[in-house]
């Protein structure tokens, strides 16, 4: 793959300070188990870097945050799906199994 440059992320990231902190938000996130979001096998800094320059990780201020926070906890009961109820057949098939 080709080498990943400062210039190629500071494209999608305002400053070389906020791109270190994003990049190191993303590693520690990668590190507790996030799935990568682009293909690679790399250690988990690149992959982040990686991640940035391809625009697939970028800083979201606090204000948009918030609004983020706030639409997830707007979704109404009715929207959902309704959950699904196992069969009696299917709670026979498993005393079988045992």
């Amino acid at each position: 793959m080709a080498r990943i440059t400062v210039e190629d992320c500071l494209r999608n990231v305002e400053n070389r300070f906020a791109l270190i902190h994003l990049a190191a938000k993303r590693v520690r996130q990668l590190r507790k188990g996030a799935e990568p979001l682009v293909q690679a096998k790399n250690k988990d800094v690149v992959i982040a870097l990686r991640e940035i320059a391809a625009g697939k990780v970028y800083p979201v201020s606090k204000d948009e945050l918030e609004q983020l926070k706030q639409s997830e906890t707007d979704i109404e009961p009715e929207s959902l799906p309704e959950p699904v109820k196992a069969s009696d057949s299917d709670s026979d098939q498993e005393k079988e199994e045992e």
